[in-house]
């Protein structure tokens, strides 16, 4: 397990019922998580007294109940980067906090590089991997298909200070992309995706995460330099496992390039129970 454990502006707090209650700098919230099978013991004060609540509607989707005022949005900080923070109707707020554990590994990567890195984040989001390389000094290219995210890690990145280093932003259909640069003769560094387990492109194009993984890595390899540095993908899609990943990596990158290959969960510590949260799962190469 690959745990975030060093943060200080988030917290998760308790588990239970289906439900998780957080703090994310001094606003609590209280959202369903799919992985927590296990009932919650008594519904402390704490627990009632989260400022938001994220209701899961029985037709799909939810809505939140605000018990207090809070702000619109608002900033929360992991070592010295800064993020806006705010509830969506999709019960998200813009972070995934377990993923601090690979802004963490991707800054000291690059930090002791010795060479300039060339970084592109793919299905990049609100710019949490992005932000964090930009700030150990390498340049990202950032490509999301959602205008309205890539605009959020504009923000993120002002927020943090580093508006004036040397990231792209583009909004566009990420395979699209890569096509592209490949034609282009583009050429990164590393490579950090994201993918969704299921998506529609522009022209009715689809994506299933089991079927089309592996030779989108096989295609994004095209684009690596001669050195690459290291190879990322996040995947929150329930039934593929850490092996999965491994394997993947291991018959493409492994293969051509030698280096090493780690895999395993990403989650949380939680505060009252002492135990881990799993929140996804991760395959990093690396040279």
């Amino acid at each position: 397990m690959f745990a975030a454990q060093d943060w200080k502006d988030y917290e998760l707090i308790d588990t239970g019922g289906g439900e998780k209650l957080e703090r994310w700098g001094s606003i609590v919230l209280r959202r369903p998580d799919p992985q927590i099978i296990w009932p919650l013991p008594k519904e402390t004060g704490v627990w009632r007294g989260a400022d938001a609540h994220y209701h899961r509607s029985s037709s799909g989707g939810g809505s939140w109940e605000y018990r207090k005022d809070i702000p619109e949005r608002w900033t929360i900080s992991y070592r010295g980067l800064s993020f806006h923070i705010k509830p969506t109707s999709f019960k998200h707020t813009g972070l995934f906090p377990e993923q601090a554990v690979n802004w963490s590994w991707m800054m000291d990567k690059i930090r002791s590089a010795g060479r300039p890195i060339r970084v592109l984040n793919l299905f990049a989001y609100t710019g949490g991997a992005s932000v964090a390389c930009a700030s150990a000094g390498a340049e990202v290219c950032h490509v999301d298909a959602s205008k309205g995210v890539v605009q959020w890690a504009k923000e993120n990145l002002q927020l943090s200070g580093l508006e004036d280093r040397p990231v792209r932003f583009i909004t566009d259909d990420v395979f699209k992309f890569v096509q592209r640069e490949q034609r282009r003769g583009s050429k990164y560094d590393a490579i950090i995706m994201d993918p969704p387990s299921y998506g529609r492109g522009p022209n009715g194009e689809t994506w299933k995460l089991e079927t089309n993984l592996y030779p989108f890595v096989e295609t994004c390899m095209s684009i690596l330099t001669d050195k690459p540095l290291f190879f990322l993908i996040n995947s929150y899609t329930t039934g593929i496992s850490a092996t999965v990943l491994h394997n993947t990596l291991a018959l493409s990158l492994g293969r051509s390039h030698g280096g090493t290959i780690t895999c395993g969960e990403i989650g949380l510590p939680i505060t009252a129970s002492k135990l881990m949260l799993p929140c996804g799962i991760l395959g990093r190469w690396e040279a």
